[in-house]
């Protein structure tokens, strides 16, 4: 079988492409985003696949790296959401706008494909679902300016305004994307669930919450919170958190994401479905920041920075509600967050790590989404 793996230099994709490359004959498509790769070419690439270094966005490349495939893992995305709030027509061109090329392929030209998988994000939700003593469960949208400046942190009831208490978050809230990225992931998995519906192509949209592993680029200040502090503390920078720091996330191992795409890739239980994929545990923004303080051995020399600030856009919580992955194709998280976290920092021990949070940091407070 011949399959696609779109970004599949990067992060994610490139665990993906280890994963089916043994038994599959693997194309890659992948542009090396100088943000986000260090070295032009990363050495971990897998010699058993091959590599077309091009454009998403460009259609003859598109026509190429398509060609005979059978199987599509379309991973190809720029990420950061606070970059995204100022590269708007960036993020919706290679997001939005490439994934719609890709589609338009496949309706016009009829290829071989029995598969699209396309990585979603748990960002398309905006904040979490949680519950209220009275109201039940209820879907906040963001917190008002008001109450931030008051650094009033905790999420009120949109019926009642009493405080609420965070609940696992599942396929069925409604979806409010709260930055541009958001909204271009919300575009690529609609977009592709729809076409597939239509032309019966069967498709998959995966929901990621908060990856994180080895080859995560550690020079990219927009990448995942787990790589920004490591880079930070691998340059002898204090992590900075916003608001209290107990802001909780989902944080799932790489190799779990990785486990998720092999399943929809082989069960038609999931065709036409997107899915959460996370651990159904929370994790606050503080503890992690100090477990990596302690895995790369700086725990007498650095503490987090605890702004106490907001930053636009930001949600409290949202962690994952996995149970119609688990019922539905058997999905379990395999990887504990201590395991997980070893693996980074043994990882993120050998690796470069140029650390340009401030610079990204200033252009935020310059465009005024963050607090100063």
């Amino acid at each position: 079988m011949k399959i696609l793996v779109t970004g599949g230099a990067g992060f994610i994709g490139s665990h993906i492409v280890d994963a089916v490359a043994e038994k599959h004959e693997v194309v890659v498509l992948d542009n090396l985003e100088p943000q986000v790769h260090a070295r032009v070419r990363p050495d971990y690439l897998n010699e058993n696949a091959s590599y077309i270094f091009g454009d998403v966005r460009n259609r003859e490349t598109l026509m190429k790296v398509i060609e005979g495939v059978e199987v599509i893992f379309h991973e190809a995305a720029v990420v950061g959401v606070g970059q995204s709030m100022y590269q708007v027509e960036k993020y919706v061109e290679v997001n939005t706008m490439a994934t719609a090329k890709l589609l338009d392929i496949l309706v016009k030209n009829e290829p071989e494909v029995k598969k699209l998988i396309v990585a979603s994000s748990m960002s398309i939700y905006g904040e979490g679902a949680y519950e209220c003593v009275d109201c039940g469960i209820v879907y906040p949208e963001l917190r008002t300016e008001e109450q931030l400046k008051r650094r009033e942190w905790e999420m009120k009831c949109p019926e009642c305004g009493k405080i609420v208490k965070p609940i696992p978050t599942s396929e069925n809230k409604p979806l409010h994307p709260t930055s541009i990225y958001a909204i271009t992931k919300r575009d690529q998995e609609e977009m592709c669930l729809t076409v597939g519906r239509a032309y019966g192509i069967p498709t998959v949209a995966l929901r990621y919450f908060n990856v994180y592993g080895p080859r995560q680029s550690l020079t990219n200040p927009y990448t995942g919170v787990c790589a920004i502090f490591s880079s930070r503390i691998k340059n002898d920078n204090p992590p900075l958190i916003f608001e209290d720091g107990l802001q909780s996330r989902d944080f799932v191992s790489v190799h779990d994401i990785v486990d998720a795409n092999i399943l929809v890739m082989e069960s038609a239980n999931a065709n036409y479905e997107a899915f959460n994929v996370g651990t159904g545990k929370p994790t606050n923004i503080l503890e992690i920041s100090r477990v990596l303080i302690q895995l790369y051995n700086k725990g007498g020399e650095l503490e987090p920075e605890v702004t106490n600030k907001y930053r636009a856009g930001d949600i409290r919580y949202c962690f994952a509600d996995i149970s119609k992955i688990k019922n539905k194709l058997g999905f379990k998280p395999k990887v504990g967050f201590e395991e997980g976290m070893k693996e980074l920092v043994e990882w993120g021990e050998k690796e470069e790590a140029i650390d340009k949070f401030e610079d990204a940091y200033e252009e935020l407070l310059r465009r005024e989404l963050v607090e100063k």
